[in-house]
């Protein structure tokens, strides 16, 4: 896996994410004691507003970034993001009201959610081969996970020595490191085939993700592992605390047996898909974390609960860590940017059900029930993908193109092969042209000329 930091351009990038990730999670810490701060025992009604505010961000703003992503610079693109998340999150330790948290976290959830599907989309261009993407997706799932655990502790040892307003500083400083270090490579071009309205950009892949079977099957898988990260993250407090009677440290082990589980994936996963495909192995996670909610709804002891926590981080791991390997099976570069906004929106929608729904459900009636209703929602969504991510799922399908004659941008590939009179100037050129009825067989993705999925 290691291997891979041997490309001179993804080292870069990886230390920009681990940079950017490090930020990310200063700020985290900084936000509820600046909460805190302004709100005393109201603290926790505030950052429940604001992670509502950055999911509804995250929604909202990745596919307008998907569309406007392929037309501008890709390096530039970034750089710009990674200075604005830099300059918004520097204004945090001057706020005075609550109302400013929300402003600015909007803002700053903003630019990540426009940041991280396009740094996301560049990385299978840097890495052609599938085996080092693979490779790339499991390093990328261990720099999470380790960040869960690092910024934590990073953040408690600058606290001994300064205020939490620097903090701020720390973040700041590292999106613009990671700015620089996106400015010292060279990135792939986008090349776009095609000139397209806004509007049709900004839903192209979303069009794309859901008529694509296997995406189709990701999202629903994506629920599963909405419905138990949110019971771990909301109610890991209420657990340990309340119901085992346990300390702040405690709590703190319970999030690090999660990580673990991932980690432990993550390591495991690049040998593991080279064996078998992604389908078994993503489904196999949607039972793990189905069977670990389901034996949660007996309150098990504070051993069995651990196990728990570690099981439902593989779990997790299992559906999150291929899903790259999918985007990338299922879109041509150019669609890329809009095909990873369309996951990172369509999936932060589920989160957006399931974080309100795991805190109303557990403060409301109990943990059982909330880890039943979990359950419920988690098995949904393996069903679901069962059905709609078809067991025969090859890439290259053979499939017939019937005879059309219609007008729009193109460029002179395999679907057009037409005489022409002079006057249509230089490709992409738009005019009218015909195509002949034939039959071929190629990797099959949604794009212009293959609107639908066979049959």
């Amino acid at each position: 896996m290691i291997g891979i930091l041997r490309n001179l351009t993804y080292r870069r990038l990886f230390a920009a994410q681990i940079l950017s990730l490090l930020g990310t999670g200063l700020t985290t810490v900084a936000l509820g004691l600046l909460a805190y701060d302004l709100a005393g025992a109201n603290a926790g009604a505030v950052l429940g507003t604001a992670l509502a505010i950055k999911m509804i961000a995250y929604v909202s703003v990745a596919p307008i970034a998907g569309a406007l992503a392929g037309r501008f610079p890709r390096r530039g693109f970034l750089v710009v993001l990674d200075l604005l998340r830099a300059g918004f999150v520097l204004l945090l330790p001057f706020v005075t009201e609550v109302w400013h948290i929300y402003v600015l976290v909007f803002a700053f959830q903003s630019f990540s959610a426009a940041f991280t599907p396009t740094f996301q989309a560049t990385i299978p261009d840097v890495l052609k081969d599938e085996g080092d993407y693979t490779r790339a997706l499991s390093l990328s799932r261990l720099a999470y996970d380790l960040e869960s655990l690092a910024s934590p502790m990073l953040a408690a040892l600058l606290l001994a020595f300064i205020s939490f307003h620097w903090l701020f500083l720390g973040t700041t400083l590292g999106f613009l490191m990671s700015a620089a270090l996106v400015l010292s490579v060279s990135l792939p071009g986008v090349r776009t085939a095609v000139q397209e309205q806004f509007v049709s950009r900004l839903t192209r892949g979303t069009r794309i993700y859901l008529k694509t079977p296997r995406l189709r099957g990701l999202l629903a898988l994506t629920l599963a592992v909405a419905a138990a990260s949110a019971m771990v993250i909301v109610n890991t407090v209420v657990l340990v605390r309340d119901v085992f009677g346990g300390s702040e440290q405690d709590v703190a082990f319970f999030f690090a047996a999660y990580g673990a589980g991932s980690m432990a994936v993550a390591l495991l996963l690049p040998r593991l898909l080279d064996r078998i495909n992604d389908r078994p192995v993503m489904l196999a996670g949607g039972v793990i974390l189905v069977a670990g909610l389901l034996i949660a709804t007996v309150t098990p002891d504070v051993w069995t609960a651990l196990a728990l926590w570690l099981l439902l981080g593989a779990g997790a791991a299992l559906i999150q860590t291929p899903s790259g390997r999918l985007l990338r099976r299922s879109s041509h570069q150019e669609d890329r940017p809009q095909l990873f906004a369309a996951q990172f929106a369509l999936s932060h929608g589920w989160w957006l059900l399931t974080y309100p729904l795991a805190g109303y459900i557990g403060a409301v009636w109990n943990l059982p029930v909330a880890f039943l209703v979990a359950a419920a929602l988690a098995a949904s969504g393996s069903v679901a993908a069962l059905l709609l991510w078809p067991s025969g799922d090859p890439a290259v399908i053979e499939h017939t193109h019937e005879a059309t004659r219609h007008d729009h941008w193109h460029v002179h590939d395999e679907h057009h092969q037409h005489e022409h009179e002079g006057w249509e100037g230089p490709e992409p050129h738009r005019h009218l042209h015909t195509h002949r009825p034939f039959r071929h067989a190629h990797a099959y993705v949604i794009d212009d000329h293959h609107p639908t999925w066979p049959g």
